[in-house]
């Protein structure tokens, strides 16, 4: 007999595309009507609005409901989630890949050793060979699997670290391994932004052992000098850095490795260009016109050393009012205007809120200390659609 649980069970099948959970476990699915001719009404609650692939869902659905022989006919109705809904959603699929992390952890047992103090008096924890750990030109190497991503905005002062840190921590949310470069080098920030303040430990196999925070592994100029100490070196130094942070680092295996750039259009962004050939960009900007100008050059560069750019996000977009008005204080449409030009998507605009800049003042970026602010929210989607590009790709 055709019933409402029949149709739930086999919707249980229909996953979304994104979040990579089944629309059911996502209380996705509401209002299901079963007419006497065998067609079916339902409703589909996406998780944010405008989704991009809520035709791939309705055609899921369509899909999976038509197998039924006594389904005669499918409608399905879109809606949007509310905000607690949508933050549950997102949490359900945040448990649901951490516990299948950890199943994967414990049947690969990876050979790790209890942490010992080496003879020269640095901390050296005793590491076996790290999975995914390949020769010497680790990261760099084509033959790497790990996904790089140059976060990148030509101009100082538009947030692009902020949007680094938070863009990895959603990431990792949504159930992928995520580290961190913090290459700009002379401005690095990372380490504040994430809380972490130990100095530099190598294993035994001399590998620079990252930190990990908020699930993120992460290297940063931080671990190696003293809090408000200058870098002052010229350009052959920094080359010779990224280098170490790309092959001397104790990486484990990672689905994603952002880069965060410093300002301008000069030789680390050369180098990543150049020497990690499959790097792709991000570009960040701001509504201000200026901030576009000069993100427009970085986007200039990727696109003259054949550097795929996946899209543009624009931070401190607005100021949401109390009564729910939008302030736009750095005036309009200067991140389309730059999506636009390198035909790329916008990814997502960030408003501007405190609890961003108070998250990355006390060390936990806002996607982790407030989860259900607005902010935290377009991280999350903004990651998703990263992450489901990057997964199109791959599968041709």
């Amino acid at each position: 007999m055709l019933d409402q649980a029949r149709v739930m069970r086999a919707l249980e099948n229909v996953y979304d595309p994104e979040l990579h959970q089944s629309i059911v476990a996502l209380n996705m699915v509401r209002n299901v009507a079963i007419e006497p001719s065998g067609r079916v009404a339902l409703d589909i609650a996406l998780t944010v609005e405008g989704c991009p692939l809520h035709q791939k869902i309705t055609d899921d659905v369509n899909h999976v409901l038509r197998q039924d022989p006594e389904i005669t006919d499918v409608a399905v109705n879109l809606s949007v989630m509310n905000e607690q809904e949508r933050k549950k959603a997102f949490q359900k699929a945040f448990e649901s890949a951490q516990q299948n992390r950890a199943q994967g952890a414990t049947s690969a047992k990876p050979n790790v050793t209890p942490p010992t103090t080496s003879s020269n008096t640095r901390q050296a924890p005793v590491i076996g060979p790290l999975p995914g750990q390949g020769p010497a030109e680790g990261m760099m190497s084509d033959a790497n699997k790990t996904v790089v991503i140059g976060i990148a905005s030509g101009k100082g002062g538009v947030g692009k670290s902020t949007i680094t840190a938070n863009l990895a921590v959603a990431l990792n949310k949504l159930g992928a391994r995520v580290g961190i470069i913090d290459m700009d080098i002379y401005g690095f920030s990372q380490g504040r932004m994430f809380g972490a303040k130990d100095k530099a430990r190598v294993n035994e196999q001399e590998k620079i052992i990252p930190w990990q925070v908020h699930g993120v592994y992460l290297v940063s100029m931080g671990m190696f000098v003293e809090e408000g100490q200058a870098i002052v070196w010229r350009g052959p130094m920094l080359g010779k850095m990224m280098q170490q942070f790309f092959t001397d680092v104790a990486w484990p295996e990672l689905d994603y490795l952002l880069i965060d750039l410093p300002p301008g259009t000069g030789d680390v962004a050369l180098d990543i260009a150049q020497k990690v050939r499959k790097a792709k960009l991000v570009l960040v900007t701001t509504p201000q016109e200026v901030a576009t100008y000069v993100a427009h050059r970085a986007g200039d560069v990727a696109k003259r050393a054949h550097q795929e750019i996946i899209g543009v996000i624009e931070n401190m977009s607005y100021v949401l009012c109390p009564h729910g008005d939008r302030m736009n204080i750095f005036g309009s449409g200067g991140g389309k205007a730059l999506a636009d030009l390198f035909r790329v998507p916008l990814l997502g605009q960030i408003p501007l809120e405190s609890t961003v800049r108070e998250g990355g003042d006390e060390g936990e970026p806002v996607v982790v200390s407030d989860p259900e602010s607005l902010s935290s929210h377009v991280f999350l989607d903004i990651a998703a659609r990263i992450k489901h590009r990057i997964e199109e790709e791959a599968a041709g």
